[in-house]
């Protein structure tokens, strides 16, 4: 008993102590807990419920202060990770993350409910949402404050949307996610990647529209992933080819104009290069390789405007 009353004692006075001497202290609301031995302060207590706590942290987000639901969110995951509220919390806070313009966090908080809550109800929609993130970033790439945030050399557009693909690779959203990795890498002047991730659209999603519009885009590319003459001769040679597959496979497409006006300007590019060699070996007075040049321009492109150049050229040197 004598022992109960000394540590009474002894506790009025460190109390007595503590509030004089940090009064700071006191106006924060500490409050001495015989439970727990020591002081407390309630606002970073959590609420007796995952429900209370759910609703509590609610009441702010719908005041529009989502800093401070966020912390209240938290509180809920960490004191009860095992209720059914917890990834409505981690859901809300991705919701809040957005609503501040922090697209790649909000990415994150969502993706958290289906990695540890793999049976939640949100699922197919926090997809959505995460397809929806990855969309806006590439599609305002370069003209957006918010998107220019996020995208950048770490290509996160990119792992959002293969994220995407990961959670639900037979839902809709899936073979369009696929595309358009292939599309912002295409923008990045990383023209074989793209064409990689065009090909695995084809070849993973077949039946899809966006196989159309990806085999498209593979000779798109390869229009632009030249980086000398032979090689680009090459290269040309085969996107020719695959335009005109493209057109002969799908004369109704909507991208059918695009691909003959493709294939027309790589015409031209064709005749141009020919061209130009022919001018090559007639200023080194080698005629006889000149001729041969400026005539395959003028028989095989005689619709483009080298083929009047080429044979300008020919009555000159003599044919």
């Amino acid at each position: 008993m004598l022992n109960l009353q000394n540590m009474f004692r002894r506790n009025f006075v460190l109390s007595l102590i503590f509030l004089i001497a940090l009064p700071s202290l006191c106006r924060a609301v500490w409050i001495w807990t015989p439970e727990t031995g020591k002081f407390i302060n309630p606002k970073w207590d959590v609420k007796p419920t995952p429900e209370d706590q759910l609703e509590y942290a609610q009441s702010f987000k719908d005041q529009g202060n989502c800093k401070k639901a966020i912390a209240e969110f938290k509180k809920l995951i960490k004191a009860y990770p095992r209720a059914k509220e917890a990834p409505e919390a981690e859901f809300f806070t991705g919701q809040c993350l957005e609503s501040m313009n922090k697209p790649f966090e909000a990415y994150q908080a969502y993706q958290l409910v289906i990695d540890k809550y793999p049976f939640s109800e949100r699922a197919a929609q926090i997809v959505a949402l995460e397809y929806n993130i990855a969309n806006h970033l590439l599609e305002n790439k370069g003209r957006s404050k918010w998107a220019e945030a996020v995208v950048g050399s770490d290509s996160r557009v990119i792992e959002i949307f293969r994220t995407v693909i990961k959670d639900a690779p037979y839902g809709k959203l899936a073979a369009i996610s696929q595309y358009k990795i292939g599309l912002y890498l295409k923008e990045k002047g990383l023209y074989q990647e793209a064409r990689d991730e065009f090909e695995k659209t084809m070849n993973d999603y077949p039946a899809s529209e966006w196989a159309q519009a990806a085999k498209f885009q593979i000779a798109m590319a390869d229009t632009s992933r030249a980086s000398d003459a032979q090689h680009e001769q090459k290269v040309t040679s085969v996107a020719m080819e695959e335009f005109n597959e493209f057109v002969k496979n799908h004369p109704d497409s909507q991208l059918a104009p695009e691909a003959q006006a493709q294939m027309a300007r790589l015409k031209a590019k064709e005749a141009e290069n020919s061209f130009v060699i022919a001018q090559f070996y007639e200023k080194q007075k080698n005629l006889k390789a000149a001729r041969i040049y400026y005539k395959e321009v003028t028989n095989n492109y005689a619709d483009t405007s080298w083929g009047a150049k080429a044979s300008a050229h020919l009555k000159v040197i003599g044919e």
